[in-house]
């Protein structure tokens, strides 16, 4: 399980980000804290693998509470949760090594988009040792990228896509494109339609599924 430490002063949006942290398959948070001293405080004692850091902290900014953990030696992730969209900001995020930032207000598709992502991106970093290539590296790089959803193939919505996507999500056992079908109330081809979508997309993935006698059938999990 990625640990995660939730940084948030909004009481409500904290425990909004908790319960949207605990949706997403492979994550766990490990606490909730509502000041940057807090969260330093909490990480001396309880290292995590990832903060999720909003900036517009009561105490001081996000950007200090990077710089903080950076001085202190710690390598963690972090992932922004903020409304800041200076330039400024974003680039003085970049350089102090955080890894996805999220604009506020957001969707939990959103969060999960981007924890999907950051999942992804453990995956293939995991260990020790080299690459074998620029191509390895290339494939670590984008797996931190979302698909944009705003420029979706013809014929595809973004409705149907959310629709597909959500209970995709609750699928731990799998989802054939029947049962999405079922679920979405599309037909089942516009069901595989957009499984595969996501699959390519890296948010979703594809496996053969073996029961009866006959072809298996081909079931998608949560990416």
């Amino acid at each position: 399980m990625i640990k995660v430490l939730v940084v948030e002063d909004d009481l409500v949006a904290a425990e909004a980000h908790r319960a949207y942290v605990e949706r997403v398959a492979g994550f766990t948070v490990s606490g909730v804290v509502h000041s940057g001293a807090d969260a330093l405080r909490f990480y001396e004692r309880t290292p995590v693998d990832v903060v999720l850091l909003d900036f517009g902290l009561p105490d001081t900014h996000g950007l200090r509470v990077c710089r903080a953990l950076r001085a202190g030696g710690s390598d963690v992730d972090v992932i922004a949760v903020t409304s800041a969209r200076d330039l400024a900001v974003i680039r003085s995020a970049v350089s102090v090594g955080v890894v996805q930032y999220l604009l506020k207000p957001f969707t939990f598709a959103s969060l999960r988009d981007k924890l999907v992502s950051y999942r992804r991106f453990r995956e293939q970093a995991v260990g020790t040792g080299e690459v074998s290539g620029q191509a390895d590296v290339d494939g670590m790089l984008a797996a931190l990228r979302t698909p944009d959803h705003r420029s979706l193939p013809k014929g595809m919505s973004h409705e149907t896509l959310q629709a597909v996507t959500e209970v995709l999500a609750g699928a731990a056992d799998g989802l054939s494109a029947a049962a999405a079908a079922d679920l979405t109330g599309v037909s089942r081809v516009t069901a595989r339609r957009y499984l595969e979508y996501l699959a390519e997309n890296g948010l979703a993935r594809r496996r053969p599924h073996y029961g009866q006698v006959g072809r298996p059938e081909v079931r998608f999990y949560p990416g």
